[in-house]
């Protein structure tokens, strides 16, 4: 499993913004240079990856310093210098401290450059892998040139250069919430990874945060039941499912798959949304993705954006979507459209916690229609010949179960860890 930073750990990610204007006239520029890393401020004692200094090592040609401009903090730091002629060159030097009691390592380094032919950049020193331990101190080198190649004025003066520096727990363990934290949505996204069961950066929705895998620490007590987290949305909402199937009903005794005049959306809104005495009140009213899908298609993306294409009117309890079952599977390669899940489902279900929300020898519900037939509804299978199939059932057999489905607010407050013996409680 990839580490996780400490939940108070908001802003992990140091960012070096290093914006470079240069003003050239015949023989003669102006160098001045800001580098601004963010992040540190929000950082745990237990995770902190700083600035410590910055200075000039070597120069070349007529450059100069100008030390009435270059300064620093922990958080950035500005340098600028005078450059004569093509040929002229300054380095800096960007000192990083791990001053926190976690070892760190630089995960990416990524570099946007504005490419002015004139105004050479280059960086050294650090590497993606290299590890920064406690109390440990690594030197990044900025170098700024005037090409030797220039011979006459340029009709580009600026140029811009941007270093991003991507730090992250590097000593192998996990850190979570401690005993009676209060964890807000931003927090959870503290706990992201980018591999094995855990809360991943949604890839087809920006903004949007998703739990993967066989058994992440995803688990909520609400109105006194187990629930899952499904997604934490853009707007810090929180999208939970019902850990267990509710009886087996029919989608709509008419045979329609139409959401907005089903039977289902009728009784989870006035039958059992009455059943839901505490923090009732965290529950709000949301839009639900709608939109037909094409049974076992191969782009989840054009799924996602065809789910999406379509809105509910507002409804407080719905289901889970087609995609959102794709998605809580981290076997991208074998799971990650409805044709190769079906096709691979004997490995796919070990891989998708929700599988095991699936009643046992029936079917699920999803909300997505099949695009194909208006009578046909996509379900999760639970049979042990086909179980995790994806195909299209008819509305009004009465086999399936049913996740209720919902948003929480996003000034929601937690305690817990996620798991499944210390699920995360609400306490605002």
């Amino acid at each position: 499993m990839n580490k996780r930073l400490n939940r108070t750990n908001r802003n992990y990610i140091i960012m070096g913004l290093c914006a470079i204007l240069v003003i050239m006239g015949v023989g003669y520029a102006a160098f001045q240079s800001q580098l601004k890393i963010s992040g540190t401020s929000n950082i745990a004692s237990n995770f902190l990856v700083k600035i410590t200094g910055i200075e000039v090592s070597s120069k070349s040609g007529g450059a100069a310093d100008k030390p009435d401009v270059t300064t620093y903090n922990d958080t950035s730091a500005t340098f600028g210098t005078t450059l004569q002629s093509p040929g002229d060159s300054i380095t800096y030097d960007i000192t990083i401290e791990n001053q926190g009691t976690i070892d760190a390592v630089l995960k990416t380094i990524s570099k946007t450059d504005a490419s002015n032919s004139a105004i050479l950049f280059e960086t050294s020193g650090v590497n993606e892998g290299d590890p920064l331990n406690v109390g440990e101190t690594a030197t990044m080198q900025v170098k700024v040139t005037y090409n030797t190649a220039v011979t006459s004025q340029p009709a580009d003066l600026d140029s811009t250069l941007k270093v991003d520096l991507t730090y992250e727990q590097g000593n192998g363990s996990i850190v979570g919430p401690g005993p009676g934290d209060i964890l807000t949505t931003e927090d959870l996204k503290d706990l992201v990874v980018t591999e094995g069961d855990g809360l991943y950066a949604d890839e087809y929705e920006p903004g949007k945060y998703t739990y993967k895998g066989v058994n992440p620490n995803n688990y909520i007590t609400f109105n006194n039941e187990m629930w899952r987290i499904i997604s934490i949305g853009a707007d810090n909402t929180l999208k939970i499912m019902r850990n267990e199937s509710i009886d087996n009903m029919s989608f709509d005794s008419g045979d329609s798959n139409a959401w907005e005049t089903s039977d289902i959306k009728t009784y989870l809104n006035d039958t059992y949304l009455p059943t839901i005495t505490i923090n009732k009140d965290k529950i709000v009213s949301h839009t639900w993705s709608i939109g037909g899908v094409t049974y076992n298609n191969t782009d989840l993306a054009g799924q996602i954006n065809d789910e999406n294409g379509t809105q509910s009117q507002n409804a407080s309890v719905g289901t889970i979507t087609a995609s959102e079952y794709l998605r809580a599977n981290t076997n991208k390669e074998q799971c990650e459209n409805m044709n190769i899940n079906n096709t691979n489902r004997a490995t796919c279900l070990t891989t998708n916690w929700m599988y095991g929300i699936v009643p046992s020898g029936g079917y699920l519900w999803t909300i997505s229609p099949d695009d194909g037939n208006n009578r046909f509804v996509i379900v999760v299978e639970g049979s042990s010949s086909y179980a995790g199939y994806m195909p299209g059932l008819t509305a009004r057999v009465s086999v399936a179960g049913i996740s209720p489905t919902l948003y929480l607010t996003s000034s929601i407050t937690l305690t817990g860890d996620g798991t499944e013996g210390n699920p995360y409680v609400i306490t605002n």
